[in-house]
């Protein structure tokens, strides 16, 4: 699935089964909610908390898929073009970071 595609399909979903798009501030705000969830999940398996029995069953490629939808609705709902805007953003870094990492001594 392209990324294009994914904005398609989350449009089709939101516009059929989920009624309508929550508001764009609604939406950003269970953006920041699930990208705390993946946060937690994450410190918990590759930090130094340890697990918790409301922790059980949660996967990380889960938490990251609930952040790419949100986002994927955000986008929809402000004419963000996903596929343009990372193919501009890695433009940026390649021309912002093209010696930036190589030169960096604590790498």
């Amino acid at each position: 699935m392209t990324i294009e595609q994914a904005q398609q399909q989350v449009d089709a979903w939101i516009k059929t089964v989920g009624v309508r798009y929550f508001n764009e501030l609604t939406n950003l705000g269970i953006l920041m909610e699930e990208t705390g969830e993946l946060a937690r999940l994450m410190v918990r398996k590759y930090g130094e908390q340890s697990f918790k029995e409301s922790d059980n069953g949660k996967e990380l490629a889960d938490e990251m898929a609930d952040v790419l939808w949100v986002l994927l609705c955000l986008a929809n709902q402000t004419d963000v073009n996903l596929t343009e805007a990372l193919q501009k953003n890695f433009e940026k870094k390649n021309i912002r970071d093209a010696e930036r990492h190589k030169n960096n001594e604590k790498l």
